[in-house]
């Protein structure tokens, strides 16, 4: 098993020095305010966790607020945290108090009942890596020990849920560092962030993380640290060493310098039988894997491991020798289903694709037909695409699988002879073509799924899974990696994945650094290509004299020669970068629906129903208001008859949808986008529904970071 346990413990008019001081600031943690008891009585039903339950249900059974009083909903109170950037976080809401995220990565609990502040806790750290929740854990025989587990960059801290104070005893002073322990040297060079919570089983903190997507990168072990003491008690190697199974799928040695396979999307438990869910991304680099041919496990599988040890009882890679970043994007959910009359308990993945995979919880066995389908050979040399791929034959894939001139847009004549036009420039043939040299290839749907981090939500009575999803086609190719060792060429082979060959990026996803130099300064530059930003890992490998040329490079477009040896001569092609299949106006290029919200019932795989989600405003002032839009932030259900969902783009909507039907019956308009998953608890009686508000993904919109709470008027 590949799985080792531990018994113990903008301008250059700056000098140099001090844009080299702004990459490793860390500012002192402040003392966190004090604490006061809300004194909340009466009876509460919580959300103790991300996903309302280990499971990651997404599901509440609070019947309040419900299909028939739910247009009454208004908001009853709101938390603004005076920062911006915008939030994907999820609270948690634990005995009347509910814990949170500001966009910097500050932690702070608030009075359930009144959104009053109780403390807040400052870690000091620049915070630039979504943080999308936080874990709670307390101690059945010492009920006054109640920590908040909480990732902020590279660190975990365990803060008490009382007082937001570091628990002392844990870590160092409180924290651990997720670089260390890797076998990975330095350990300062490790780029690692944890952006979506832990899991917690028994006396365990169990990780993943987020690493970078181009090399270098770290490993992406999955690890369980002690809950009290912050101690590694085992480690599942995903990319596996000599003697552990699947070590064969990969080139010899590839352990020591290959990178990610990481999981970043979160993880799902049954805490009964003691066994961990946890879903894979792809190895690096994404888009060629000619250093890494094989099939690359544990790359793009759901895992099952048990929570104690770390030990795999089985797997399923979705994506063989992935070089297309299809990433399993979230925690799977787990449910009871019903097969021949019997209850079969099963674990669902959505994927990227836009598919379902369900199976067996315990053995792995597919619930649905899976069906081994041969694709085309890679023309990149030195590649070796996988001949094969497992689709699943039900449910259907809820978001369109091939782009063809006949689901280009027709908004308007123009911009269907643009579309036409330039799709006839692609290479267009479905799921898995492998990317070529120099001309376009289509993804489609695109990068960011399908089904993206925000996750499904399940109803456990009646078997319904609700997904959202996006519908937009992007692009992208590779071309031979010079290997220049000039910042031009650090800057294509490293920043130009994302923000492409002439930095014009692909908003709103990925920002243009085009006069980046005049927005930003220097130093500014330089903490983000070291710390990260965004959807953007930090780069805390490049030496000193490499991101001053980068930032130079960046400002004033200038580029000098580097010396030493040039460090990515693995990457013998890089990409051209992500692009989103946009009109010249900067909508889609292809035909609504764009973005949808659907409902699968998993007993039989069939759609319930299937609905448009989101507008674009100016659009829908002249009748095109059924187009969806780009969504980010996953939905809840309850048992009230109810499906709560922001994540809308471009709107700002948040919107409660009738679970049988998919009829809106309820809507309203946010201060930002509410780009992050709600919760909804009861607190002395009365149901409230709260999503993190932040905005952040709409380049034509100011950002911010509020917490607003709805609730019947009372």
């Amino acid at each position: 098993m590949a799985v080792v346990r531990f018994n113990a413990g903008r301008r250059l008019v700056v000098i140099a020095c001090a844009m080299i001081a702004v990459f490793f600031a860390f500012g002192a943690a402040s003392e966190p305010e004090k604490y006061q008891n809300p004194g909340l009585g009466g009876g509460r039903l919580d959300w103790p966790s991300y996903g309302g339950d280990p499971a990651n249900h997404h599901y509440s059974p609070l019947v309040q607020i419900n299909r028939e009083n739910v247009k009454s909903l208004a908001v009853a109170w709101s938390f603004d945290t005076r920062e911006e950037g915008g939030l994907q976080s999820t609270p948690i809401v634990v005995d009347g108090v509910l814990y949170g995220i500001t966009p910097t990565q500050k932690i702070f609990a608030l009075d359930a009942l009144t959104g009053k502040l109780l403390w807040k806790f400052d870690p000091g750290i620049r915070g630039a890596q979504p943080d999308r929740g936080l874990a709670f854990w307390s101690d059945e025989t010492a009920k006054k020990d109640r920590r908040i587990l909480v990732g902020v960059m590279n660190f975990v801290y365990a803060l008490d849920a009382g007082t937001g104070r570091p628990v002392e005893g844990f870590g160092d002073h409180g924290r651990i560092d997720l670089r260390e322990g890797l076998g990975r040297v330095p350990v300062s060079a490790q780029s690692i962030a944890l952006t979506s919570p832990g899991v917690v089983y028994e006396d365990l903190l169990i990780v993943g993380g987020r690493n970078p997507e181009t090399p270098p990168s770290p490993p992406g072990d999955v690890r369980a640290f002690d809950v009290r003491n912050g101690k590694l008690r085992w480690a599942f190697h995903t990319i596996p060493r000599p003697g552990e199974a699947g070590y064969e799928t990969w080139p010899k040695d590839a352990w020591k310098t290959a990178g990610a396979a990481n999981n970043w999307a979160g993880m799902s438990l049954d805490s009964e039988r003691g066994i961990l869910y946890v879903p894979t991304g792809s190895a690096v680099f994404d888009f060629y894997g000619g250093d890494r041919v094989g099939d690359d496990l544990y790359a793009n599988c759901l895992l099952a491991l048990k929570a104690k040890t770390g030990e795999r009882i089985w797997h399923f890679q979705g994506v063989h020798h992935d070089i297309w970043d299809r990433d399993f994007p979230s925690a799977p959910v787990l449910l009871t289903l019903q097969r021949n009359g019997k209850d079969v308990d099963a674990v669902a993945q959505t994927t990227k694709q836009g598919f379902v995979y369900v199976f067996d919880r315990s053995t792995g066995a597919p619930l649905f037909p899976v069906e081994d389908r041969k694709y085309p050979a890679s023309t990149v040399p030195g590649e070796v695409a996988a001949t094969e791929q497992p689709l699943p034959i039900l449910p259907a894939p809820f978001s369109r699988q091939s782009l063809t001139e006949e689901l280009l847009t027709n908004r308007t004549p123009e911009a269907h002879r643009w579309a036409v036009e330039k799709f006839r420039t692609f290479r267009s043939g479905g799921q898995f073509v492998p990317f070529g040299v120099g001309k376009d290839t289509v993804v489609f749907p695109g990068f960011d799924g399908g089904a993206e981090w925000g996750g499904p939500a399940v109803d456990p009575q009646t078997k319904i899974l609700y997904v959202n999803a996006n519908d937009v086609a992007w692009t992208g190719a590779l071309v031979p990696n010079t290997g220049e060792n000039s910042a031009q060429g650090l800057y294509a082979s490293q920043c130009g994945v994302c923000h492409g060959e002439k930095l014009r990026g692909s908003p709103p996803a990925m920002p243009s650094l085009v006069g980046v130099g005049d927005r930003l300064t220097p130093q500014q530059i330089a903490a983000t290509i070291k710390a990260g930003k965004g959807r953007m890992p930090g780069f805390p490998s490049l030496s000193d004299d490499r991101v001053l040329a980068l930032v130079q490079y960046l400002a004033i477009g200038e580029s000098k020669e580097l010396g030493g040896e040039r460090p990515l001569d693995a990457m013998r092609y890089r990409f051209t970068g992500y692009s989103k299949f946009l009109d010249p106006e900067g909508y889609p290029a292809v035909a609504p629906p764009w973005g949808t919200l659907n409902a699968i019932n998993l007993n039989t795989g069939e759609y319930a129903w299937k609905i448009p989600l989101g507008e674009y405003p100016e659009l829908a002032t002249k009748g095109q208001n059924n187009t969806g839009t780009e969504n980010y932030g996953g939905p809840i259900v309850t048992a009230g008859g109810l499906v709560f969902i922001g994540a809308t783009n471009f709107d700002k909507k948040f919107r409660a949808f009738d679970k049988s039907t998919g009829a809106l019956l309820w809507e309203t308009t946010l201060p930002f986008s509410g780009n992050a998953t709600p919760v909804t608890y009861e607190v002395n009686g009365r149901q409230f529904v709260v999503i993190a508000v932040g905005g952040g993904k709409n380049p034509k919109s100011e950002s911010g970071g509020i917490y607003v709470a709805f609730a019947l008027p009372q």
